[in-house]
């Protein structure tokens, strides 16, 4: 891992606790309350004696330390690489984000060494200044609670107004698209922000709570031939779906996956990726939508 809250914390306590030494500051009250808010709660049984006893061996038994400035934790190559593959994903720039002493770091990565494969072709203009804009100004509608007033081009390129107020940001990865979730409006529920033409805050006092909704939870049991490693390509491409699996026999196996109801669609079109290998079992509905969509496929002399 490259950046990890988990595997730096105590580096980051040390660090702290260093730098209080050299300022003079050797009281271990004040010492433990850093390892507790920099650490973990149960890492002053921890940071502080294996300092004192010298098993770290950065800090005399008298509470001095061996160092003469305080410690520093510059970015090492690897993590330059990695902000400045970052830095390259065009969505980055939406955020305002600025990446100094990058310019001569080569990208760990860029956009041209992977190849998504199921996501729309017909993803927002991020590189659009207008976009941009109107994006800057929903974030910040988010933090402060400030109510907009959208123009937008609904589905029949009709120019729709509303007064908003804006809850949160989703994002898509499946259609690479932003939405903006309001209330206040029942024609601004979500509100896509490549469809926007105007965004400007307004003043106002109302503010709306805004609970997202359960998502309805349905499931689809599939038995799997496990084939050209079907069954981990399986796990593997449901990895981030509530999943159970059971072995039927030495070939076959149960696997029962949960799935958001909206998402029903996607959930045909990605269990008929795997062809033959795959067999709906139940619900009954599920198997029906496979069934159709393979006869207009065949209708369209797909196979």
């Amino acid at each position: 891992m490259i950046f990890s809250e988990l595997y730096s914390a105590y580096y980051n306590a040390v660090a702290k606790i260093i730098s209080e030494i050299l300022r003079g500051n050797t009281n271990e009250k004040e010492l433990n309350r850093i390892v507790c808010e920099t650490a973990f709660g149960e890492s002053v049984l921890t940071v502080l004696p294996a300092l004192k006893s010298g098993k770290w061996q950065l800090l005399y038994p008298n509470m001095t330390t061996p160092l003469k400035k305080a410690p520093t934790m510059p970015r090492t190559l690897l993590q330059k690489r990695w902000l400045k593959a970052i830095s390259l994903d065009p969505r980055i720039q939406l955020f305002d984000i600025c990446f100094e002493g990058l310019e001569d770091v080569e990208p760990l990565f860029t956009p041209a060494d992977y190849v998504l494969y199921d996501r729309y072709s017909d993803g927002d203009p991020y590189n659009d200044e207008a976009y941009i804009a109107h994006f800057r100004i929903a974030l910040r509608a988010v933090k402060n609670h400030q109510p907009l007033r959208i123009e937008m081009c609904n589905r029949k390129g009709n120019l729709v107004e509303m007064t908003v107020m804006p809850q949160a940001l989703e994002y898509s990865e499946k259609d690479d698209k932003f939405r903006l979730l309001s209330t206040g409006c029942r024609y601004g529920g979500t509100v896509n922000l490549a469809r926007m033409v105007t965004c400007e805050p307004q003043e106002a006092n109302w503010y709306v709570p805004y609970k997202t909704p359960a998502p309805m939870q349905k499931c689809v049991t599939l038995c799997i031939l496990d084939e050209r490693n079907a069954l981990e390509r399986c796990m593997l491409h449901f990895a981030h779906f509530k999943k159970r699996a059971e072995r039927v026999d030495k070939k076959h196996y149960l696997v029962r996956i949960w799935y958001d109801r909206d998402d029903e669609t996607e959930m045909v079109i990605r269990v008929l990726s795997f062809g033959p290998l795959i067999e709906v079992t139940e619900p009954n509905s599920f198997r029906q939508l496979i069934i159709k969509r393979l006869q207009r496929q065949k209708g369209c002399e797909l196979f």
